[in-house]
């Protein structure tokens, strides 16, 4: 590789796991629950986010009485929108890796590059999906972390932070960031990571939605990451 990498950061939903629009249907199905209907275009603009600072971001928006968000309101349709989800993940043959996803993991194994995948859903959900796909117990990746394991979710860059620590990593720029939305550019922005890389592979973001937000490149396929480093 050109670059001195130690350490990549790879989100989750749309980057290396298929994203099928369950997330953004299991998102509106929890609103509906409170009788909120919330438009796919807004709801696929906080994908990325932590999922709790999503929901109040929405509801700050959609709720005519603002005296009903609360902490308590935010958590009740979080956990509507966390059981949905688990038991389409537990149940569904459709979950799987992005294509190009695992030969990537490969590629940086190669390179004695430490690979970790960060994601703006809360542990409980990110565990069924990494079980299911056996890429800690196998070997493909060496870390994860939620949203929900770090003092603040994306755009803040403290799992990015997180993820060097465990991985031995000092110098943050010797880290790339590779995501599919504004919050994943910021992050590795924010944590002054060497590369961050946009990739056009999520239901949220167009690439010209992408270029808005300058990430270092803006790629259409995880088969286009090598050649990059």
């Amino acid at each position: 590789m050109q670059h001195s990498i130690e350490l990549a950061v790879l989100d989750i939903s749309g980057t290396t796991v298929k994203d099928k629009g369950e997330i953004t249907a299991a998102f509106a199905k929890a609103f509906e629950v409170k009788g909120y209907s919330i438009p796919e275009e807004k709801i696929a603009a906080v994908m990325g986010y932590k999922k709790t600072d999503a929901i109040q971001s929405l509801l700050e928006e959609f709720a005519e009485d603002k005296s009903v968000i609360s902490k308590n309101y935010i958590d009740e349709i979080h956990r509507y929108f966390i059981d949905d989800l688990i038991d389409y993940y537990k149940n569904s043959n459709e979950l799987e890796a992005m294509p190009y996803a695992e030969d990537t993991f490969a590629f940086f194994r190669k390179h004695n590059v430490k690979i970790g995948l960060d994601t703006g859903f809360f542990s409980d959900i990110t565990n069924v999906i990494i079980d299911k796909l056996g890429w800690l117990k196998n070997g493909l990746v060496d870390f994860v972390i939620s949203s929900d394991e770090a003092a603040a979710g994306r755009p803040h860059p403290y799992m990015i932070q997180e993820l060097m620590k465990r991985a031995g990593v000092m110098d943050s720029k010797k880290v790339i960031k590779v995501g599919d939305t504004e919050v994943d550019i910021n992050e590795g922005r924010n944590a002054e990571c060497l590369l961050t890389i946009a990739v056009t592979t999520g239901t949220s973001y167009t690439r010209e939605q992408l270029e808005l937000y300058t990430p270092d490149y803006i790629i259409d396929s995880l088969e286009e990451l090598p050649a990059l480093l």
